[in-house]
């Protein structure tokens, strides 16, 4: 899935601090309002949504691709100015993994008015085409009518209106929301509100890794085996201390751009978590040279090793590596001050990851069971303290049982707004509640307005006078979801920013990384394509998901494993093998199809293309050469048919059939014949899905250059053509296809990336040659 806030900051794009990998997130976080705070609202009845306020009255944007379900655009505000009824709705459906489907709605509440819009400078043509427009009779200081969706879609990042504001305060309500049987279809799957995780045995794995580690256990100061110097089978270990932790440890590991990172809490009897790492401990250049220790490390498979040091346990089915040389050492703090080896693959040693939802990780599943809103449908300050036990619980209560209404809802009030550590626990909440624009609870919700001490206290006329106003404002009948049924509710901003760390790709985001012109002249334009109306090489969205179709599991699992979810290297790496497989026409599996698409072809003015045959590229970034998949067969530890050397035959010209070796012949050598005896069968890189995406993510991080191992190196740097220009040369050995290549990698991180320029067309001045490059910015239709 790729997902995005709802306001987009330029000051969220890059961050010179690595240990924080969301600079977007970190920057939209400082929008939250402390009043109207996720879930609790100021009368202590439930409040599902953020308040963010950016500052300025910017452009909201939708935070996926998603379906339209309910909107409404209103002429004029309310309320003599002070109260916007704007609002847009959205249904998303995504893919977290292969078969783990994910659906949830968004709500982007108090929306600017139309007629608003000039005082700020805003252009309404940016907006989709019935946002342009009131949703039904509008009529000044009344709400405007809502609107049913009618099938209309969104992309992510399109501008769905303006920040509103509601009486009288600038801000934007915002919520994520799941239905009953949606959540338990994607949750019911993972460990969610499970007491003690085990480790997962599925395959769903994203984001960061989470290891459980019981009390007692022996830490190391250096690893098992390493010999006088620190090292072990070449690789070098920094000496730490040896002793036992004292209570269960929960660790954190992360990399980012190239270091690891890794926070430990140790956890107490009653399950309260104290951090012992008061800034992530980071292991410099760590994830960059992961092929180099897997090698050294895990001679059987290093493949499988890979996936040991990266994930914590193998992936990869059925696993090679065996149990007996799975040892994975991991220098992790277990107490204040002291820093130790323990093996992780361990089964005492539970592994998890984002995917798996652990409590240790802060989420709590708030229901009728264990709810701080007790009969009378009000927060309860003393109930809540004991749900966010780790965070200021220990402070007295400050309500006694004759206290007024007034006064629990100011010690409600002091307790969440007067401690950071609580809003950051109650953004792990994920709560069964009733949606506040649902008009079936109203008077469950507000009946105590009516009570002695109430606003509406002996003014029936007064609350109906409000009940009807705010049914006004509500819009459930509209959407046509089930009314009265309790919703499950994340607070919306920490609900974004765990799901960014997922990056797996659905079918159709995948296919829209297709650019719609695939050829660029030196020039920069488009070739035939613009120039003349000719379509020929015009790749549409049907074109695009029907050649990955057949890939689209395996190169996620390729990229999960090799480059993480950061976009920018995703953008580089799909740039590139979009390039090197003829936009996803041709692996190298057949050489019929090599033949027709003119690859390995002999020609005299090339004489290393008498190699062709046996050495043309294989898989999506073209594995070619008999020593790559000499290296590439050991890595994963492929069937060795014991062969590997190559023979001369000079004089042969008849034509060898036999489908156990590669052959090519050199017309202009007397008929001299190559053949070729592979220890590994290269067509198996290109004819197994897994192995064609696998090799492509291999390359990527085995490829060495001066400045040390691994593309994600230069794929981390800020975006430039200088940057583009030197993975050219890595992956390809020169200027082929040079211009497709910086379009695409334009075009492709504009698609998964946070930057918002819409133009057409983007001009790409690179370091050499000098002429710029104007890309084509269309996306398939």
């Amino acid at each position: 899935m790729i997902i995005s806030p709802p306001f987009l900051p330029a000051s969220g794009l890059t961050s010179s601090d690595a240990s924080k990998p969301d600079p977007m997130m970190d920057a939209v976080d400082k929008f939250e309002l402390a009043h109207g705070i996720y879930p609790i609202a100021a009368d202590r009845t439930w409040h599902c949504g953020a308040h963010l306020a950016p500052d300025v009255h910017g452009p909201v944007h939708a935070i996926a691709d998603g379906e339209v379900v309910a909107y409404r655009v209103c002429q004029h505000a309310m309320d003599d100015g002070n109260g916007n009824a704007g609002f847009v709705l959205l249904k998303h459906s995504t893919e977290t993994g292969d078969g783990r489907a994910l659906t949830f709605y968004s709500l982007y509440m108090h929306l600017l008015p139309l007629a608003e819009y000039h005082t700020f400078g805003h252009d309404g043509t940016q907006l989709p085409a019935f946002l342009q427009n009131p949703s039904g009779q509008d009529t000044q200081g009344k709400v405007t009518p809502t609107a049913k969706g009618n099938d209309q879609k969104v992309r992510r990042k399109d501008v769905l209106g303006f920040l509103g504001r509601y009486q009288g305060v600038t801000y934007m309500h915002f919520e994520i929301f799941m239905t009953p049987g949606d959540f338990e279809a994607y949750f019911g799957h993972t460990q969610l509100g499970v007491a003690s995780p085990a480790t997962a045995t599925t395959q769903d794995c994203w984001g960061h890794t989470w290891f459980t580690i019981p009390a007692g256990q022996q830490f190391y100061a250096l690893p098992q085996g390493t010999d006088a110097h620190g090292k072990l089978h070449g690789i070098a270990f920094k000496a730490g201390y040896a002793g036992t932790n004292a209570l269960p440890l929960a660790v954190e590991m992360y990399f980012s751009k190239g270091a690891k990172y890794t926070n430990v809490w140790s956890i107490a009897a009653d399950g309260s978590r104290t951090l012992l790492t008061s800034a992530p401990v980071e292991e410099k250049d760590y994830e960059y040279d992961l092929y180099h220790r897997a090698t050294a490390l895990y001679e059987a498979c290093p493949s499988d090793g890979y996936e040991m040091l990266r994930f914590g346990r193998i992936l990869s089915t059925p696993a090679t590596l065996p149990e007996a040389a799975r040892a994975t050492w991991v220098q992790i703090p277990y107490d204040t001050g002291k820093q130790g080896y323990i093996d992780i693959s361990r089964a005492e040693v539970k592994k998890l990851s984002d995917a798996d939802f652990p409590s240790f990780m802060g989420w709590q599943k708030i229901s009728d069971g264990n709810t701080p809103f007790v009969s009378d449908g009000l927060c309860d300050v003393d109930l809540l303290k004991k749900l966010v036990r780790d965070a200021a619980a220990s402070e007295p209560s400050t309500v006694v049982k004759e206290a007024t209404e007034v006064q629990k809802a100011d010690a409600l009030s002091y307790y969440v707004k007067g401690h950071e550590e609580v809003r950051r626990a109650l953004r792990g909440f994920i709560c069964n509640a009733p949606s506040e624009w649902d008009s079936t609870h109203n008077e469950t919700r507000f009946a105590k307005l009516l009570d002695e001490g109430g606003f509406y206290h002996g003014n029936r006329k007064g609350y109906e006078d409000f009940l009807k106003y705010l049914k006004e404002l509500q819009f459930w009948d509209v959407t046509g979801l089930p009314a009265g049924q309790k919703l499950w509710f994340f607070h919306p901003l920490a609900f974004i920013r765990h799901f960014r760390k997922c990056g797996w790709l659905t079918h159709d985001e995948l296919a829209a990384t297709f650019p719609r012109y695939p050829f660029y002249t030196q020039a920069g334009s488009p070739r035939r394509a613009i120039a003349t109306n000719d379509d020929t090489y015009r790749i549409t969205l049907a074109i695009a998901r029907q050649r990955v179709e057949n890939h689209v599991a395996s190169l996620n699992r390729c990229l999960r494993k090799y480059l993480g979810s950061n976009p920018n290297r995703i953008a580089m790496f799909l740039a590139q093998i979009l390039l090197e497989t003829a936009q996803w026409r041709n692996l190298g599996g057949s050489r019929r199809l090599m033949h027709e698409w003119g690859f390995g072809r002999y020609s005299a003015a090339n004489p290393a293309t008498q190699y062709y045959g046996p050495f043309y590229g294989r898989g999506v970034m073209q594995l070619t050469w008999a020593g790559n998949f000499e290296v590439y067969g050991k890595y994963r530890a492929l069937p060795d048919n014991s062969g590997s050397y190559i023979e001369r035959m000079v004089g042969v010209t008849s034509r060898i059939t036999t489908t156990s070796h590669h052959y090519s012949a050199n017309p202009n050598d007397g008929g001299q014949l190559m053949l070729w005896h592979p220890r590994y069968d290269p067509d198996t890189v290109a004819e197994n899905p897994e192995y064609a995406c696998d090799s492509g993510g291999f390359y990527w991080v085995s490829k060495t250059f001066s400045q040390g191992t691994s593309i994600n190196r230069i794929a981390d740097e800020n975006y430039s053509a200088s940057s583009v220009g030197f993975i050219n040369r890595l992956v390809n050995g020169g200027g082929n296809g040079y211009y497709e290549r910086q379009a695409y990698s334009a075009y492709t991180l504009r698609i998964l990336g946070d930057g918002l320029d819409t133009s057409e067309t983007m001009h790409i001045t690179p370091p050499h040659p000098k002429s710029a490059i104007v890309a084509s910015m269309l996306r398939p239709e």
